[in-house]
């Protein structure tokens, strides 16, 4: 199947240091490849893929200091697409909602996988729009705020185990692994450790948005002893930084759509302690690869429990159900069904659904 991937062009795909989607946008088109499929990807021009490269920006907006009107680049990213669009049998967004008109009017299938927050007043409107165009849930929670959108399929994120190690040796400090955010809680991780007396070290990016919060609450923080800021690093350095950990802290304070970073916690074999918020009881076992928790007492107290969690069983957890494996079976069934196949098909089936979607044009 010749399939287009559209990236996010915030990061690079794969992503220098943080970045959740385009991660699994790298992940999914490599797979896709390895699969026999004909994967384009349209991205920053500092991205790596073994497929066609349509670069979209020089470098990733972020590290390359395009971003205040990043959405520029993103509206020229879509123009590109449209105009390829029948290169392909299949197209498949990762920029939420901003490719819907693109969809409406082209005549190939395109789906789009919703990677962010859906609990925002002014997305009901968007969706109103648009209540035709297919999309994807990366998790059941994130369907809730818009039950009547066109869900095809709820699709987890995977990551690539080989990137993650077990150890079985239960670490001794804590680690938060992220942004530094108001709905990502550092605040709430930094409370925890000074509660429980054990050190805590902080890998996380700061957002351009997020940088009056880490200014004027975080960092009169991290004077506390017992903590330890690393900044942001680099993927080959996760393995360590969570694997020697004594236990992953995800102290959100919102609906989280997936949180990527607990099942990297757990493919090395490090339980996590979460507030049960959004996905989070779809990804953790609650007694088993962590603690759900509903308060922040409640993320104190589970920390002295964590001795009681086998570190392999969190390994196993997510190896069966979080690989980038499972998560490309998801997508490639997802395709079948949009393309109205029960299986990928090659460009006859893309040729059916334009016909379709250009007779129902003609008669409306």
């Amino acid at each position: 199947m010749r399939i287009a991937q559209i990236a996010p062009l915030y990061e690079a795909v794969p992503p220098h240091t943080y970045g959740g989607t385009e991660r699994i946008v790298d992940g999914l088109a490599r797979e896709l490849l390895r699969r026999g499929h004909d994967v384009t990807l349209f991205a920053s021009g500092d991205s790596q893929t073994p497929g066609r490269l349509i670069p979209c920006a020089a470098r990733g907006l972020r590290l390359g200091g395009g971003a205040v009107h990043g959405v520029a680049y993103t509206v020229a990213q879509l123009g590109k697409v449209s105009r390829m669009a029948r290169d392909f049998d299949l197209i498949h967004s990762h920029v939420d909602y901003l490719a819907f008109p693109c969809a409406r009017v082209i005549p190939i299938p395109v789906v789009t996988t919703l990677h962010g927050r859906l609990d925002l007043p002014e997305v009901t409107h968007v969706f109103a729009e648009f209540p035709e165009i297919p999309v994807i849930s990366v998790s059941r929670a994130q369907r809730a705020p818009l039950p009547g959108a066109n869900w095809v399929a709820t699709v987890y994120n995977g990551i690539d185990l080989n990137h993650f190690t077990l150890q079985e040796r239960q670490g001794q400090y804590l680690a938060f692994l992220g942004r530094m955010s108001p709905e990502k809680r550092p605040d709430r991780a930094i409370a925890i450790a000074r509660m429980v007396g054990m050190p805590l070290r902080m890998a996380a990016k700061v957002d351009p948005a997020d940088r009056a919060y880490f200014a004027e609450v975080i960092e009169p923080l991290l004077s506390e002893p017992l903590v330890e800021y690393l900044g942001e690093i680099e993927e080959h350095q996760k393995n360590e930084f969570l694997g020697n950990a004594y236990a992953y802290l995800f102290p959100i304070d919102w609906p989280e759509p997936f949180g990527i970073t607990m099942i990297e916690a757990m493919a090395c074999g490090t339980p996590v302690i979460a507030m049960g918020h959004g996905s989070v009881p779809e990804v953790l076992i609650d007694g088993t690869t962590g603690y759900i928790c509903n308060t922040l007492a409640d993320m104190v107290s589970a920390v002295d429990r964590i001795p009681r969690i086998d570190r392999r069983v969190c390994r196993r957890h997510a190896a069966e159900q979080f690989s980038i494996e499972a998560m490309v079976d998801g997508y490639e069934t997802v395709y079948g069904h949009v393309l109205g196949d029960v299986s990928p098909v090659l460009r006859p089936a893309s040729e059916r659904w334009a016909q379709k979607r250009l007779g129902a044009t003609a008669g409306a």
